[in-house]
């Protein structure tokens, strides 16, 4: 598992205004920080791909570089995961994309909590590495099942589980359930789950804070 603030860097400025209730009140540029803390969460998972080497002709001389040998399929849970997503796009931009469609039942608890899944769209992902991107990593239930529907569709070669920030329980729900080859990235991993299931001290709802209340 690979947490980001365990190590001091500019991110935790971006993480640090993601929470801060004076900032999110700043629908773009709460966007913004997931974003940026894409970027940087995708540029520590590409030190982790498998690289190749390139020849490649400047104006004075040719050089040899290592470049990624493929690039990852990229696959974002809406509608909370895109500003997130962004980032990592800006990074791998040549990679295939999918999107599904999930979200928390509401009126549930963290004991009673149904994940609603209604749309799928998924590139081939059978031996590529796959990089799942949700912000939040709550119980761990919405990417279970976002994950399960995928490996009916193929096998990655590895999947990389990406988040801003995640609760134990989510954690160790994926740790017990997941039959994959897997690990999780995150940018913080917070203390608990409250009655609600929202990540305790999180941010709250961040679908909400970077795109506006839902009915």
């Amino acid at each position: 598992m690979f947490i980001l603030n365990q190590q001091n860097s500019i991110a935790n400025q971006y993480l640090a205004e993601l929470r801060q209730l004076k900032v999110q009140d700043d629908r773009m540029r709460f966007r913004k920080n997931l974003e940026r803390l894409g970027e940087i969460m995708a540029y520590e998972i590409s030190r982790k791909l498998a690289y190749a080497p390139l020849e490649v002709e400047s104006p004075l001389a040719t050089i040899t570089t290592e470049v990624p040998a493929e690039q990852p399929v990229l696959l974002t849970i809406l509608r909370a995961g895109v500003p997130f997503y962004n980032g990592f796009s800006n990074f791998f931009d040549k990679a295939d994309t999918g999107f599904i469609g999930a979200y928390r039942a509401p009126h549930t608890s963290a004991k009673d909590l149904t994940v609603a899944m209604d749309y799928a769209s998924v590139p081939p992902i059978e031996g590529r590495p796959l990089i799942i991107i949700d912000p939040m990593l709550a119980t761990g239930k919405s990417m279970l099942m976002a994950l399960e529907l995928l490996l009916q569709q193929g096998k990655p070669s590895h999947i990389y589980v990406a988040s801003v920030i995640a609760a134990p329980e989510g954690v160790t729900y994926l740790q017990r359930n997941l039959q994959a080859n897997f690990s999780i990235w995150t940018c913080a991993l917070d203390d608990r789950l409250d009655e609600r299931a929202y990540i305790v001290p999180g941010l709250g709802d961040a679908g909400d804070l970077a795109y506006g209340p839902k009915i």
